[in-house]
């Protein structure tokens, strides 16, 4: 009896590893980043070294990317753009950095006044830092006199920078953050952190007493002495589950709770980047590149031509690129009301709960009005979203009307979410004060086709309460849910479903009798604790399946995490939560 409960142990036990096995080589997502292609040949300028620097660290050296003419212009180091320093991580290459460097310098050919970024890089020798952690400190004081280095280039500049922006990959922002340890460091000289597949939290590995003793350091000086840090901007991006190496939930900030401007983010959650990653292509990932590069050019005062000194700025800039895009910066937003001049015949008003325009491919004028007095009290909330309308400003709030004309209005906008196949936009009544009629603007002034759908919506009818399989049901227990509703949005509430170790399928199926003119069905995953929401993008009729796994835990007991489906109207959805221990 003892020998088959030992044998029933070790055959559970197997089965257990050759399922992670096979979740690890064939459970995830494709590699859908786009490559980072270098149009010109790349070329790293070696950045001359105090003497004793030189001397101090002979493996390690400073290097400025460039490419073509950009990189003849700067031999000999007489430099004008914002400089941003490149930190490789755990065996990694200086020349990693020519993704971003190269991103940024076809950025800065299409701008005016000059304004470029000068991208730096050091070598680490690719050291293997995160398997023997005597060699963080010494990387860190090397980050420490590179800094120094850098901002002398800048000397005789009129508007010298008086800090540098990091990006680091991997162990690459763990030194980073440690610099701030080091006892002789200026926390002015670095006022942005932008960190890539890093672990912050804890090492991956933890092989040796200096890198424990590493980590300590740095997370004391970032959580219980941290007021002269609040001013020091950082985003964490983790990679998502294809970063089997560094797991995104290492990837959070040890900083308070009270400090917004500490941000951490899983790409898959990223504005118009929404992949997965792996280790290493966290780095050259197109679409996660461009926010990062968007980002920066957008923090560069047009006036210095370098990084602003702004904290609020940065923390704003960084949440639109990286969080909420709602496709206008927030300092665009207008603040004056705005003022409608158009024909009576371009007003029209919709007195159905929902609906549906098709723009023609023609420039054409057209204004929706949705008066609120007569569904404020059976309705709680308005949804709309358009697919290919340019317009940044496209819904808003009337506060004159004249006769069936809004004279007068206040922007809206500013709450749009961008999805990976439309815009969306949804108004809680309750918060319009003041507004008699919401305006949707859905003009065609360039002849592009579009599609502009809206609708009513209860808050009690939002959300669907659905049960996920037990972490021991062994693929025994299945919920299923399906739904004929008519709305444009539904939320499955997925009970239970907080820890990390809880993993099942979702599987989403949808059957509709008319699939012409429908914009496609968006499934997210939302998970209201940290920024790790994934998105699905499927046709009409369509079977997906969607994992269900978290990469950090509910801290607390009022939050749960939701599926939303951005579903077609008239069409049927059935919803099905099953474990998948075995192939399917």
């Amino acid at each position: 009896m003892k020998k088959a409960i030992i044998y029933g142990f070790y055959v559970a036990a197997l089965g257990l590893l050759l399922t992670g096995l096979r979740e690890l080589l064939f459970g995830f997502e494709e590699n859908r980043c786009s490559m980072t292609y270098m149009f010109e040949y790349p070329e790293y300028r070696r950045v001359q070294l105090p003497r004793r620097v030189a001397r101090q660290y002979p493996a390690y050296g400073l290097y400025l990317y460039g490419e073509g003419l950009y990189a003849q212009e700067t031999q000999n180091l007489k430099l004008s753009g914002a400089p941003v320093l490149f930190l490789p991580g755990n065996a990694g290459s200086y020349k990693q950095a020519r993704s971003l460097g190269s991103v940024a310098l076809r950025k800065a050919e299409g701008l005016d006044g000059g304004i470029h970024l000068n991208v730096f890089t050091i070598d680490f020798n690719e050291e293997l830092v995160a398997l023997y952690g005597g060699s963080l400190s010494r990387q860190t004081h090397f980050l420490h006199e590179s800094i120094k280095v850098i901002l002398q280039l800048y000397k005789n500049h009129p508007d010298p920078p008086s800090s540098v922006v990091l990006v680091g990959h991997s162990m690459g922002g763990v030194i980073a953050r440690a610099l701030f340890s080091l006892p002789r460091f200026n926390p002015r000289l670095v006022s942005l952190i932008l960190t890539q597949a890093s672990p912050h939290q804890a090492p991956v590995l933890s092989l040796d007493p200096f890198i424990l003793n590493f980590y300590s350091k740095v997370r004391r000086r970032w959580s219980t002495r941290a007021v002269d840090l609040r001013n020091v901007t950082v985003l964490s991006v983790g990679g998502g589950y294809r970063d089997y190496q560094v797991r995104s939930g290492l990837t959070t900030l040890t900083c308070p709770v009270d400090d917004h401007n500490k941000m951490a983010v899983v790409v898959t959650a990223v504005p118009r980047t929404w992949v997965s990653t792996d280790h290493l292509s966290i780095v050259w990932c197109k679409e996660l590149v461009l926010a990062t590069v968007r980002a920066f050019f957008d923090l560069i005062d047009p006036e210095t031509g370098q990084f602003t000194k702004d904290t609020e700025k940065r923390t704003s800039v960084l949440n639109h690129h990286f969080i909420h895009h709602p496709v206008r910066l927030p300092a665009e937003q207008i603040s004056t009301p705005v003022i409608f001049s158009g024909f009576l015949e371009a007003w029209s008003e919709v007195n159905t709960l929902r609906l549906f325009y098709s723009a023609p491919k023609e420039v054409q004028v057209q204004y929706f009005l949705f008066a609120l007095s007569s569904r404020r009290k059976a309705y709680t909330h308005f949804y709309c979203r358009n697919s290919n309308l340019e317009m940044s400003s496209w819904l808003f709030g009337c506060t004159q009307m004249n006769g069936s004309v809004c004279e007068q209005a206040v922007d809206l906008s500013l709450r749009t979410e961008l999805l990976p196949a439309y815009k969306v936009l949804t108004m809680k009544l309750s918060e319009l004060f003041g507004i008699s009629h919401l305006v949707v603007d859905a003009s065609n002034l360039n002849t592009r086709q579009f599609i502009v759908e809206c609708e009513w919506q209860r808050e009690e009818s939002l959300t669907i309460p659905v049960p996920v399989p037990h972490v021991l049901s062994f693929g025994l227990t299945v919920s299923d849910v399906t739904i004929n509703s008519s709305r444009l949005l539904h939320t499955l509430q997925l009970q239970h479903f907080h820890q990390v170790y809880q993993a099942f399928k979702i599987t989403v199926s949808s059957q509709c009798k008319v699939t012409k003119e429908r914009l496609p069905n968006i499934y997210r995953l939302k998970v209201p604790w940290f920024q790790e929401d994934s998105f699905v993008t499927a046709g009409i009729p369509s079977v997906t399946e969607i994992s269900g796994m978290l990469h950090t835990s509910r801290k607390d007991n009022t939050s749960s995490a939701l599926l939303q489906l951005h579903a077609a109207p008239n069409c049927q959805y059935k919803v099905i939560s099953h474990k998948a221990l075995l192939p399917t």
